[in-house]
This record gives C-alpha cells, structure tokens and sequence, in this order.
C-alpha cells in the first residue's frame, strides 16, 4: 500500500506526496497558517490514476489536520467535493465557505 509523506517548507507550504521510488505518483499541495490547513490542488499521475492514491492523499491530510487540531480549507476541487459527498466524515474539520451547510 501506498504511503503519503509530508513535506514542509520553513513557510509551511509543501503537500503530501506518494513516490514510487524516485518517481512521484501523487500530490497534494496545502499550506498550514495558525489553526488552518488550506489544500490547493491534488493530481495524481495519469499512469497511477484509478488505484486510490487521491484517497489515499485525503486520508494522510484529514489524519495529519485532526493529529494537529487543524481546520481545513478544501480550496482543492477534489477535496471539496469530498467534503461535501460526506459532510459527516468531515464535520469536525471543514471550514466551509460563505453559505456552504
């Protein structure tokens, strides 16, 4: 199974990514301010596509958010449309938008 490994810069900006030796497979890019994980952009390589690895990058992030007390800003396309699929899941963490329920 797949590993995600975060990677942070001094300004708290990196992703959460998934290598498969030296090649990168997947990403997730997020910055960490006070209290709020922001989560830009996933993309998963086209030849890794269809085995979970986007999932796989949700998982680590929400577990990293909830280990370190952090809300998350689902700016990601993918990852709001996971919040918003399971809002239950992610209740605890989801900062939502303007008029988002």
């Amino acid at each position: 199974m797949p590993e995600a490994i975060l990677k942070l810069n001094e300004q708290n900006e990196g992703a959460f990514v998934i290598m498969d030796g030296e090649e990168q497979l997947g990403e997730m890019v997020l910055s960490i301010s006070g209290t709020e994980l922001t989560v830009y952009h996933t993309e998963v390589s086209s030849k890794a596509e269809g085995q979970g690895l986007a999932k796989i990058l949700l998982q680590a992030m929400v577990a990293y958010a909830r280990a370190h007390q952090l809300k998350v800003v689902p700016l990601c396309p993918f990852v709001h449309a996971q919040f918003k699929r399971h809002p239950q899941e992610f209740e605890d963490i989801w900062v939502k938008a303007e008029g988002e329920r």
